[in-house]
């Protein structure tokens, strides 16, 4: 079964499909540690499904179920938020600033049934990392491996999700006016501030947006809004700005924010 993971999700935030689930969808360089990982739309919907499966098959979620997604941009953060997403998850992430763009956060007393976390974040955050009944790590290593240690009361998420097949079963019908965060806010609303991001920045379907993920790790800027304008996105963690220019020219970059 072909995943459907991020053909539809554009769908639901009322902008385009993707265009050729075989060309490059994602790239993520870091310019600290030299990787870069490069991912069609097939791919990343293949991961997606695997997360869906996760939720579904380890925790038993179902829509409306409560997860937190306190990730910063990344490859792997896509495809938890992305899986989370294809199953009707409600899901939060941080708050990080980012001018003009409302918050969704995870409020002290909300309940939580899953939360995805960094091991960098988990060990900078201590106390403030929410509880929840499933608690998922990622060492967001380059290639995706999997952690050497786990804490105590976490799960390795890359162990995890891939002993679930990387296709998306049928779960039932995912509306635009369903709730795509624990505030109520709506996939259509999400789509909304999503087209109007992509109308300011006169992104349009086919483009390259490059993303300096040190000014942008709202999910808005830099998932939903390719997404929801049918363009491919490169995300660049400690961005080089002296080989900026060489890297537009490699890339076929058309917006840099």
């Amino acid at each position: 079964m072909q995943p459907t993971t991020v053909t539809d999700l554009p769908a639901l935030l009322g902008g385009n499909a993707v265009a050729g689930v075989d060309r490059p969808l994602l790239t993520y360089c870091d310019d600290a540690t030299g990787e870069r990982t490069e991912l069609s739309a097939a791919e990343l919907g293949g991961l997606a499904a695997q997360t869906a499966g996760l939720l579904r098959q380890d925790c038993g979620l179902d829509t409306g179920s409560r997860v937190a997604v306190l990730l910063p941009p990344h490859w792997q953060t896509a495809a938890v938020l992305l899986g989370a997403w294809s199953i009707g998850a409600a899901v939060s992430f941080r708050p990080w600033a980012t001018a003009g763009l409302a918050p969704v956060g995870v409020g002290e007393n909300d309940p939580l049934d899953v939360l995805f976390v960094s091991r960098k974040r988990m060990d900078s955050w201590l106390e403030q990392v929410p509880e929840a009944r499933h608690r998922y790590v990622l060492g967001l290593a380059p290639g995706g491996a999997p952690l050497d240690a786990v804490p105590d009361g976490y799960r390795d998420f890359v162990a995890d999700a891939g002993r679930h097949p990387a296709h998306l079963p049928a779960y039932g019908g995912i509306g635009s006016a369903d709730a795509a965060s624990p505030d109520g806010t709506t996939y259509r609303q999400w789509g909304g501030l999503a087209q109007g991001v992509a109308d300011q920045l006169g992104l349009r379907a086919g483009d390259k947006l490059l993303v300096d993920v040190a000014k942008h790790e709202q999910p808005v800027m830099w998932l939903l809004t390719p997404l929801a304008a049918g363009a491919s996105v490169v995300l660049c963690a400690n961005l080089d700005r002296a080989n900026l220019d060489a890297r537009i020219a490699a890339e076929g970059i058309t917006r840099v924010i």
